[in-house]
């Protein structure tokens, strides 16, 4: 495994990699991300994983300055699963001058769920994954259903932009108790570690409500938070929406996915289930 920190070395390698899969990751990898590299290898001759805390998609306020920088262990996991190339870049490689040009996403599609709790996350995602798309020009690239959102904004932007690139979704890998794997797992304390996989367990109840027949969305919603709240969470939203813009349902034969985002003592959590 040869690993990057420029992008003429990684342009380098990529010229005689063949069919190359790309998995942008932001490193603390956990085994979704190690899932992804592996269904990455399936489909191509060449696994090129990214490792870059982009600090365009934190707002001012979250845990970029905190967040976990594991370059070393990552680069072992990444091996072991037969990951081909490393793309490490610094700050100054990726951006040598003030990013003036941005990728702006579809405001219905960036106003609601995430993006209404994360102003600017969204364009900031944008902006650094066309930029990883330029510099390693892949075949495939892969991204997880756990970010849900942002892989509907990012396959609207591949799609809209006719960039020359196939994406494909990762199912979300979940801990034996339905907890879904995630680099931020790591800031609960132990009793919060337990106490986790309740969002999952209230998007599941849902999700069983739904299929089932029912329909009041709202009270199933409303349900959902206030007894994540009693249990000391901070939800910012549970919502039932249509997979293809995650706008409210219209007709009840939509393909539905259902989404949470809940704070838990200092770390806050996301995860979704279609229905």
């Amino acid at each position: 495994m040869q690993i990057h920190h420029t992008i003429e070395s990684l342009r380098a390698a990529r010229a005689s990699a063949g069919k190359a899969a790309l998995v942008p990751t932001m490193g603390n990898l956990h085994e979704g991300h190690i899932t992804l590299m592996r269904q990455a290898g399936e489909r191509a001759d060449c696994v090129i994983a990214s490792i870059f805390v982009n600090r365009l998609q934190f707002g001012p306020r979250e845990d970029f300055d905190s967040y976990p920088r594991t370059l070393a262990a990552d680069c072992e996991k990444l091996e072991a699963a037969g990951v081909a190339h490393v793309f490490a870049p610094n700050e100054t490689v990726m951006y040598p001058e003030p990013q003036s040009y941005h990728v702006d996403p579809a405001p219905a599609q960036i106003s609601i769920l995430e993006g209404e709790f994360r102003p600017g996350h969204f364009r900031g995602v944008a902006t650094v994954v066309l930029k990883l798309l330029n510099i390693v020009q892949p075949d495939i690239a892969l991204f997880g259903k756990k970010d849900y959102q942002q892989l509907m904004v990012l396959s609207n932007m591949v799609r809209q932009l006719g960039i020359p690139v196939e994406v494909l979704p990762g199912e979300t890998v979940r801990a034996a108790d339905g907890l879904a794997l995630s680099s931020r797992n790591g800031y609960l304390s132990a009793e919060e570690r337990s106490e986790a996989p309740r969002l999952h367990r209230q998007l599941a109840r849902i999700a069983d409500a739904v299929r089932g027949g029912d329909h009041d969305f709202l009270k199933l919603e409303t349900d959902a938070m206030a007894e994540l709240a009693a249990h000391g969470w901070q939800p910012d939203y549970i919502a039932v929406r249509r997979r293809a813009d995650l706008q409210p349902p219209i007709h009840c034969s939509d393909p539905l996915v259902v989404l949470g985002a809940a704070k838990l003592g200092r770390t806050r959590l996301i995860d979704n289930l279609e229905v």
